[in-house]
Parts: C-alpha cells; structure tokens; sequence
C-alpha cells in the first residue's frame, strides 16, 4: 500500500496514478490529551487502519497524482536520525573533498555514530527547498527513508525488520560547514519526505534497491541500497542501542556518491526503486 498526506493534511491512498481520500478512517485513531505520546498516532496504528482504508477506497473520491500536493507522509516523527557516510562512495570523495570534509577526519559511521535533525526541517515534496546562507554551499543527499512502525529498544539486527511501518525517499539537505551537523542540517526544509510511504510489506528486499537524483536533468547521484555500510537491519540496531525508537521516527540510511551544491531555480529529480520518483523546487535563499 503507497499512503500519503496531501493537501490540507488529508490521508491518501495512491493506486494507478490516482490518490484515493481515505481521510475519514482518521476518525478511527484514538484521542489524545497532553502530554501528548513521542508517536506518530497513524502509523502507531497502520495495521489496525488498513481494513478500514481498503473499505473506505470503494467509495473515495480521488484525484490524479499530478493535481495534488504533497505533504510529508509522515506528520510527527518523533526522531528524524541520520546515517553518516554509510556508503563508501561517499566515503571516498568526502576524503577527497574539502568541501565535504572541512577539516574533519573521514573515517566509518561506527566511528561517527548517527546524528538527529530537528523535526521542524521536515516538509513534503510538493513544498519548495528555502536554501539558507547563500554565500555558503548547500549541498543535495538522496537517502532512502526508513519509517518505524513499532517502538523498539537495543533491539538486535535479526529482529529489526519487524519493526519497519514502510519506505519513502529522503532528502537530507546539507549546508557545509564546520559546525556539527545536527545543526547545520536541521535548517527549515532542510528535510524532506515524499512522494508517499511505500508499507514495508511491498519492499521484498530494501537492501536492493536503485536510487538516482538528477538536478536540471543532469544525473548527479546513482547508486544501489546495497552498497551501504551498515544495511538497514545494522542501522536500526545501532540506533537503537542509543535510543528508544517510536512509530513514526525516521531513519535517513545516508547518501552515495555525487553529492553536490544546488542553487535557487535548480530543480531536483529523485526516485528509488518500488517506491516511486518526485520533483522539487530549490527557491531563493533567505539569509
């Protein structure tokens, strides 16, 4: 199933290039009252919703893709966690690269650990990148999206997968710099999730899958999940080794080779194997 948010937060299921408005099962999730749950309440309860979603799709009204706007398909993560330098093309020109580096010595993701970007960087495909510090270089990373599903703690790599609600393509925006990079990717729309999320059981192998960005139409990263370092089972193990994982928190699994600046006007093109492809707007920076 390929679920999305769009428009004015309503729920969407996408089927043969159309989205069905299923927003009325989100009568279905249960009230809450503050203090609210460190979850994101719709994909707590993904599996007790399908059936109503599956029902509620005879009767939808739907709309082409092209029409719609696309918000992040996850509204609350409680954590979104990034993965360092987890392929090692992006190993290599990271070393090679001052620019990428700045001064900082480039050795393995076990030496680094992961990172966490603010939630308040996340926006959806259909919303535009505001690049920030235009005098500096902002760089793009496409990223296969990793989506929780159910909370889990220093739980061991053979029992991770279970725990995955689904896929999306991740941008993991990036201005250079020597400060840290919880900080320095956690700028507004710095963070982006789209088209859709693409539900676990649709993924065969995740760790086999094509991924490409394209800027302007030229082909800038291209790549395959199984060059990553740490594979996706590795990474939800070392992360939650750290930390409780909630339903909703999102992995960003790290960018492969080609990383790059973009510049106000640019369009970016992205796609990852049996999720899907989108197109998104860098606009002009604001400071």
């Amino acid at each position: 199933m390929k679920l999305c948010r769009f428009n004015q937060g309503k729920l969407g299921v996408v089927d043969q290039g159309r989205v069905y408005d299923v927003s009325a099962v989100l009568d279905l999730l249960p009230s809450c009252r503050y203090p609210l749950p460190q979850k994101d309440l719709l994909i707590d309860n993904l599996a007790s919703l399908r059936k109503p979603m599956m029902q509620a799709l005879e009767t939808a009204q739907s709309y082409p893709v092209a029409d719609v706007h696309f918000l992040s398909p996850v509204a609350n993560p409680g954590k979104i966690i990034g993965a360092p330098i987890n392929y090692q093309s992006h190993i290599d020109e990271s070393k090679q690269d001052a620019g990428v580096a700045h001064g900082r010595d480039v050795t393995s993701i076990g030496d680094w650990g992961m990172f966490l970007k603010a939630s308040s960087s996340l926006v959806g495909c259909s919303d535009e990148i505001v690049l920030r510090f235009a005098d500096r270089r902002n760089d793009h990373e496409i990223e296969l999206g990793v989506v929780i599903g159910s909370a889990c703690h220093q739980v061991k790599a053979a029992d991770a997968m279970a725990c995955i609600a689904g896929y999306t393509i991740a941008f993991d925006m990036t201005l250079r710099g020597k400060e840290f990079q919880c900080f320095r990717k956690s700028i507004d729309t710095y963070s982006v999730l789209g088209p859709w999320m693409v539900t676990a059981d649709e993924i065969s192998d995740p760790n086999q899958l094509d991924l490409w960005l394209k800027v302007n139409g030229q082909m800038r990263q291209q790549s395959n999940t199984r060059h990553l370092v740490y594979d996706i089972a590795r990474l939800i193990e070392f992360a939650s080794s750290f930390y409780t994982l909630y339903p909703g928190d999102v992995i960003m699994t790290g960018t492969p080779a080609g990383v790059g600046p973009v510049e106000p006007g640019d369009v970016l093109q992205a796609g990852i194997q049996g999720i899907g492809e989108f197109s998104m707007c860098v606009s002009s920076a604001y400071g």
